[in-house]
């Protein structure tokens, strides 16, 4: 079946390249009534576009959003809602000269085993450009979300090997990283840059918490809501793992000490992350996600070209080398269009 859908009640299909005519979404399962304007959507993702800063690639996109469906006088329809963000600083000739090379820790080989044929153009549809169609539909997904208490926030926890060590919300939007610790941020930056300018990249890890979920969301027990999580992030290109509450720690914990005692109050921790038997408990969703460094980079490295000659290659071109600061909106985003799908699920079973 075609991999380019996610959801079943709330149901997205991303489209488009990076460098093509345009990436969008059509979005399925919008409550009809709902207030909805692109200013709204606009706001998401104006966090995710490029150029924002030193840490975060060039290109120069505006990321427009256009609502071409769904909408009649600034409120859903019901009927699929399309929404597409038309691409204005293309460069394709940037990739001529490598356009038979596969790149080192790109989907290049891979795409051409699979398909026959490859967009060379940046990495097609492989791109991290196609999460703004993610975005745009998150955007939709966290209005509905919001008139149902739930909120999400996602920061980086974790970059170029420098870890927050305090958490204050307030800070994410108020630094080039998202970083929740003002100071950890000007170090994580100052690192970051000196990487660039030696033409490396550096991964991360983003934490994520969610914060007015009802007991009983999930749908055990192949949809259970961890697993549709792990799902919608492993989808992202750049993430390589994910944990939930205290995570892989948990390895050298008793049990008695892993599991989250009760009282008539409620849980008195979370080392669950607020999931339980793939259902939500309650307590703050929290999980973390494994970023990888940004594939492309100025350092020379080896590869084979399509008729496996071994060549040399240099990757030129615009490109982010630290993927935390941008993925935060769109790991906001994915967490939404799961947790609205479940919602959604979740009212079909109770009629």
């Amino acid at each position: 079946m075609p991999g380019s859908s996610f959801g079943e009640a709330f149901r997205v299909a991303t489209f488009g390249e990076s460098h093509g005519g345009g990436v969008g979404v059509i979005v399925e399962g919008v409550t009809p009534g709902l207030p909805l304007a692109e200013g709204e959507i606009q706001q998401q993702l104006d966090r995710r576009k490029p150029g924002q800063s030193a840490v975060t690639t060039s290109r120069a996109e505006q990321d427009e959003v256009h609502i071409l469906s769904g909408v009649f006088e600034g409120q859903a329809t019901g009927t699929p809602l399309m929404m597409v963000l038309y691409n204005k600083d293309m460069r394709p000739e940037a990739y001529r000269e490598i356009k038979d090379l596969f790149r080192p820790g790109h989907a290049d080989f891979t795409y051409l085993k699979k398909y026959g044929l490859r967009d060379h153009r940046g990495a097609g549809r492989a791109s991290g450009r196609e999460t703004a169609g993610r975005v745009a539909a998150g955007a939709v997904a966290m209005k509905q979300l919001d008139q149902r208490g739930v909120h999400i926030i996602a920061y980086t926890k974790r970059a170029a090997g420098i870890e927050c060590a305090a958490v204050d919300l307030d800070q994410i939007e108020k630094n080039p990283m998202r970083a929740a610790d003002a100071r950890a941020a000007e170090k994580m930056v100052e690192a970051v840059t000196a990487l660039a300018r030696q033409g490396e990249s550096t991964g991360g890890i983003v934490e994520c918490v969610v914060r007015g979920v009802a007991p009983g969301l999930g749908e055990p027990v192949f949809d259970k809501l961890d697993a549709r999580l792990a799902q919608g992030m492993l989808s992202l290109g750049a993430v390589k793992g994910i944990e939930f509450g205290t995570g892989f720690d948990c390895v050298d914990m008793g049990g008695s000490h892993h599991n989250d005692w009760m009282n008539k109050n409620g849980f008195l921790t979370n080392h669950a992350g607020g999931i339980l038997g793939g259902l939500s408990n309650g307590n703050d969703i929290v999980f973390r996600i494994a970023v990888k460094p940004t594939s492309s980079v100025s350092v020379p490295q080896e590869t084979v070209d399509i008729h496996n000659n071994e060549t040399p290659i240099v990757t030129e071109g615009r490109h982010d080398p630290c993927i935390c600061p941008r993925i935060v909106p769109v790991v906001e985003g994915m967490t939404a269009l799961v947790l609205e799908d479940l919602y959604k699920r979740q009212a079909a079973l109770h009629g």
